[in-house]
């Protein structure tokens, strides 16, 4: 019986709800189709905070002032992610991603040919509407084609972080160009436009899907458990916005200030940019790892033991000096890192296939809507109490965080019996 239940608690979700599945070509297919969505995604929205340095001397504005031009980008990111996951649920999942590339790529268009700073503004606005897209369909038609394999996901998860990485040299490169900052736009335009008509063209159409999807989650929980499940996971998609936030804005000034007295004599602006690069590059690799690991493990027990390395980090990282303080941020962007990965999978045995776009949308809602809480929070505390206040604030809400994801352990592991009955009742094999 143990061995059932094992089988029966680990069984990945269908690739369709109708037990055919695609080809494997198709399936690679979708997969590389998805990997590069995410990189285009993060790519796009880091186009506009290198490029506004360009443009202080083209409009002889001030930074304050055109930088408050992408706001409205990523509120519009943050909000029409609810949307995005409703429709790809309701109508069909392939749609929304050729919408996502190829409304990134005409609303890349409208930034470089805007002839006014309002204008630029209003396609700013369009493209944080359409990279909203990815993340909640994205993640939805991630999991169905690739059976939440752990490996994949990761994967894919560092092609979200190389978009980051690549967004400010790149953009950089070509608004240095002969052609003006108008090309860090264009450019990018162009490969959305050509990479959204091979999708078309080379993955198949699943609208005859949307009504089949499966409708029971792979592990049932009784409705309380639901509930409470849920709601946990409300707090923790929140917590984990708001730490990751909180550490990718911070980083480098906590580097700068607190390796200052280190055998280094001081960090310098590249010595700074370097070690930060080296802690989120620890957090890429880590991320690769819990994906092979969740693989082996239970998801939920994976969450809570990846979320708890992430509170001793934060709390390691209150005091750390030096080197040492390094250590401690490459921790907690590693857990970072890895909670993303394992914390899919765990919605994903949960939730029902017809249902995942939406509750995507939910979760990276308030993951994204925790950014523009990061920000104010870090100048209240650091204009307080330096960032020895804003890491006790991390390791606070890391404390949350973990205690969320211990709750909703708890929560499963008492709904465990359950299953078990379920198992017990089934017909020898």
């Amino acid at each position: 019986m143990a061995r059932r239940l094992q089988e029966k608690t680990s069984m990945p979700p269908t690739d369709r709800s109708d037990g055919v599945p695609p080809s494997a070509q198709q399936t690679r297919r979708s997969i590389a189709f998805l990997n590069a969505a995410h990189g285009i995604d993060h790519y796009v929205l880091g186009i506009y905070p290198t490029v506004v340095i360009g443009l202080e001397a083209v409009y002889q504005r001030p930074y304050s002032e055109l930088i408050v031009l992408s706001t409205a980008m990523f509120v519009a990111f943050g909000l029409f992610s609810l949307p995005a996951g409703w429709l790809a649920d309701r109508i069909s999942r392939r749609a929304m991603m050729a919408a996502f590339f190829i409304g990134c790529g005409v609303s890349l268009i409208g930034c470089a040919v805007a002839p006014t700073l309002t204008m630029l503004a209003v396609a700013l606005f369009l493209l944080g509407m359409f990279a909203a897209i990815y993340h909640p369909v994205g993640m939805a038609m991630l999991i169905q084609v690739s059976n939440a394999r752990g490996r994949t996901l990761a994967f894919n998860g560092v092609c979200g972080n190389l978009g980051v990485s690549l967004a400010s040299g790149v953009t950089a490169v070509l608004a240095a160009s002969a052609f003006g900052w108008r090309a860090a736009f264009v450019v990018p335009a162009l490969v959305c436009l050509a990479v959204g008509i091979a999708y078309l063209a080379l993955v198949d159409d699943d609208r005859h899907e949307t009504a089949k999807r499966a409708r029971v989650a792979d592990i049932v929980l009784p409705r309380n458990a639901a509930i409470v499940f849920f709601g946990l996971y409300t707090i923790i998609s929140f917590c984990g916005g708001l730490t990751f936030n909180t550490i990718v804005v911070a980083l480098p000034k906590i580097v700068d200030e607190r390796l200052v007295g280190d055998a280094l004599g001081g960090a310098g602006l590249a010595a700074v940019g370097g070690l930060s690069s080296l802690v989120f590059l620890g957090g890429a690799l880590a991320q690769l790892a819990v994906g092979r690991i969740a693989e082996r493990v239970a998801p939920h027990l994976l969450f809570v033991g990846v979320v708890g390395l992430l509170l001793v980090g934060a709390i390691w990282s209150v005091r750390a000096e030096g080197m040492t303080l390094i250590a401690a941020l490459a921790v907690v962007m590693a857990a970072l890192y890895g909670q993303v990965t394992v914390g899919d999978m765990v919605i994903a045995r949960y939730t029902a296939d017809a249902w995942r776009g939406r509750v995507y949308a939910v979760r990276y809602f308030l993951s994204f809507a925790s950014a523009g809480v990061a920000v104010p929070l870090i100048a209240f505390f650091h204009a307080r109490g330096g960032f020895d206040l804003v890491l006790i604030g991390l390791a606070a809400v890391s404390g949350l965080f973990f205690a969320a994801v211990a709750g909703l352990v708890a929560v499963v592991m008492v709904a465990t019996p359950r299953v078990v009955s379920a198992v017990d009742a089934a017909p020898a094999e």
